[in-house]
């Protein structure tokens, strides 16, 4: 606003120009208000679920960007699937089921930790070709019974009713849907993180093209009209760079939620 002023007294532009740019500046210094309403609201939100009356939240700008959980970079054990209150009520109808729980877990629970890379080689595969025949001897009789005692097993296979071999399927099913929808989240979280490593690097590049935007208005070889340009752009971009962080931020809250909210 100032240089186009200073233009307007070189007779290098009109009032129009001057007037477009104080509308420009005074639309600009609105926005503060709304973003200093919704941080006074967010506080207090905070404030409520620490059972304390409205006071300021400290931030840290550097912390926001910089943060990621280490659990989440390296990994999360399967067997955290257990605190999920979905598969705990599927164990509770196995053994309502008279079915033994331990042995349904050596069975369906994946052996390894849960990445964005892994997916569904961590399930030994041979459940999912299962037969009802072959689940109910896994979880009625002993894994390494001898040969003689497969006729009193495959007899305790016929005499299992439709619910226990429903809650056996229903509990792999559990299972399998827990996995996949952590694993989507932790591929979610490196896909943002990736996406945002290439957005840093495009914010860098058009704070580089401001600098050289200035020098060239300076040397009169551009226009304003370019340099603030080339800042809106890059304030765009730092915009965009944010909302990739926050939307990361989310994406590992869902993680801990599908993960029945613990880590240990």
């Amino acid at each position: 606003l100032e240089i186009v002023r200073l233009q307007k007294q070189a007779s290098r532009v009109t009032e129009l120009a001057v007037r477009r740019f104080e509308a420009q500046v005074l639309d600009t210094r609105s926005l503060q208000y709304d973003i200093q309403q919704k941080i006074v609201e967010t506080e207090n939100e905070i404030n409520f679920l620490l059972g304390r009356y409205p006071q300021p939240i400290p931030r840290n700008a550097a912390l926001f960007e910089s943060f990621v959980p280490d659990v989440v970079k390296t990994g999360v054990p399967s067997q955290l699937l257990e605190n999920r209150p979905d598969i705990r009520q599927a164990g509770l109808d196995l053994k309502a089921a008279k079915l033994d729980i331990q042995v349904a877990k050596a069975r369906f629970y994946p052996s390894l930790g849960i990445t964005a890379g892994v997916g569904y080689q961590a399930f030994n595969p041979s459940h999912l070709l299962s037969t009802p025949e072959s689940l109910a001897f896994s979880l009625t009789g002993d894994l390494i019974a001898p040969l003689v005692n497969r006729n009193a097993i495959k007899a305790m296979y016929y005499s299992a009713n439709s619910a226990q071999i429903q809650a056996v399927y229903n509990y792999e099913r559990t299972i399998l849907n827990a996995y996949i929808e952590v694993a989507n989240l932790m591929s979610k979280s490196s896909n943002l993180q990736s996406s945002y490593d290439l957005r840093a690097q495009q914010v860098e590049a058009l704070n580089q093209s401001i600098e050289i935007s200035n020098f060239l208005f300076r040397s009169a070889r551009a226009d304003y009209m370019e340099v603030l340009l080339t800042q809106r752009e890059a304030l765009d971009s730092r915009f965009d760079l944010i909302e990739t962080k926050m939307e990361q931020l989310h994406t590992w809250i869902n993680i801990y939620k599908a993960l029945g909210g613990g880590w240990e």
